[in-house]
């Protein structure tokens, strides 16, 4: 019996630790173990490797290295950007713009602040999931201290204006944190040319490990602790630091930034060729997120008249693995948020397929999706009493 094809299609919810991560870490696990709050000589050898990881952050979007503060991953930076803003800054008002199209550890986050006595404004996005800058301005108040809208998104891939919602909110006042985590690696950041106050990033989704992020707090930044304890991260962020894991990012996050154009040049002719082929060969698709300004390895469909989690299982049994949204929120069974926010009713967002490319997607792992593919929908959409009923009338 022939042996399964796999094909890593999921990018976009977590990415292999490469290699050469990997064997930087690995000597921070077992020689160089030394906790970094010491201040004997063995203890500075990991302390050294905290700020050469530190640099590396700081270079590739543009900061200061004392700007860049560690954390346990995306989450938690953007928990920290939302809840040290509003507990730091209640004497200055308790306004907080964001959009509907958010990640949940955004959106939750804003929940629970509004049952503390916050105000949160969710602006619409248009049908490629855009803000209207003009909404944006005209939501601003005398109460707004924090506008936090993120710099690409994790399931239709569009980018948003992020130096011009900067400049916004550089003009009126108000700090103004992106969640970048999918964008890092993509697409070029300068925190200081595009007015940005804070930035959340996670090592896992540019090829590093799991567990620990960053946040980027620029220097003047007013912003209350998440977590208290001892005086780790400049008294910033208390608890011992993951020595191998910041050492991983750190690499990581340098050769994600090193040849950005080269390595969207790849991804983007992989991601066109299938896009093409799967509106080519697949009737009643449509793609979902901007057609340009959108993350190169991104692919968001949407499939009339089948369901999305009846596709993965069978994209799965064929040894694909994709996703119908958000990692953080597959257990529901609810529509994906972001594509209600986008206009898409309730049956087609149900029909929805993401698919991220990374760096080892190949051009056979295309031909295999396009050949597996057009089958499981048509599959399932032979099953479906609507496809029939569609048939009938003659639609097709």
């Amino acid at each position: 019996m022939e042996e399964k094809r796999f094909v890593y299609m999921d990018h976009a919810a977590t990415t292999y630790t490469k290699p050469e991560v990997l064997e930087v870490m690995l000597p921070y696990f077992t020689q160089y173990f030394g906790n970094p709050s010491s201040i004997y000589t063995f203890a500075r050898q990991s302390k050294k490797a905290i700020e050469e990881a530190r640099e590396k952050v700081a270079k590739a979007i543009g900061a200061r290295s004392d700007e860049i503060f560690f954390t346990a991953g995306g989450s938690e930076a953007d928990n920290w950007a939302l809840k040290g803003t509003a507990l730091g800054n209640r004497n200055k008002g308790n306004h907080i713009i964001t959009t509907k199209i958010e990640h949940p550890a955004l959106l939750h986050t804003c929940e629970y602040l509004q049952k503390n006595g916050f105000e949160v404004t969710y602006l619409d996005v248009d049908e490629y999931g855009r803000i209207n800058l003009e909404e944006l301005k005209d939501s601003i108040t005398d109460k707004t201290i924090l506008i936090s809208i993120m710099f690409a998104n994790n399931e239709i891939g569009t980018i948003q204006p992020v130096a011009e919602i900067g400049r916004i909110a550089r003009e009126r006042g108000v700090y103004f944190h992106t969640d970048a985590v999918q964008a890092i690696g993509s697409v070029e950041i300068d925190v200081k040319a595009m007015n940005i106050d804070m930035l959340s990033l996670a090592a896992h989704k540019f090829y590093g490990p799991k567990g620990i992020g960053v946040l980027y707090i620029r220097k003047g930044v007013k912003l209350d602790n998440l977590i208290h304890g001892g005086g780790q991260e400049r008294k910033k962020r208390a608890g011992t630091e993951n020595i191998p894991g910041v050492v991983g990012l750190g690499k990581a996050i340098e050769l994600a930034t090193a040849d950005i154009n080269g390595h969207n040049e790849k991804i983007i002719a992989h991601r066109d060729r299938l896009l093409k082929g799967i509106m080519d060969r697949i009737p009643n698709t449509k793609l979902n997120g901007h057609p340009i300004n959108r993350l190169p390895g991104n692919i968001n469909v949407s499939f009339e008249f089948i369901e999305g989690e009846s596709l993965l299982l069978l994209l799965d049994y064929d040894g694909v693995c994709g996703s119908t949204g958000s990692a953080c929120s597959s257990g529901s069974l609810d529509p994906s948020h972001v594509l209600l926010a986008i206009g898409l009713p309730h049956e087609m967002a149900h029909g929805s397929l993401r698919l991220s490319l990374g760096d080892l997607t190949s051009d056979e792992d295309i031909d295999y999706v396009l050949e597996v593919l057009p089958k499981i929908v048509q599959k399932l959409r032979d099953m479906s009493p609507l496809y029939s009923n569609f048939i009938n009338k003659g639609d097709k």
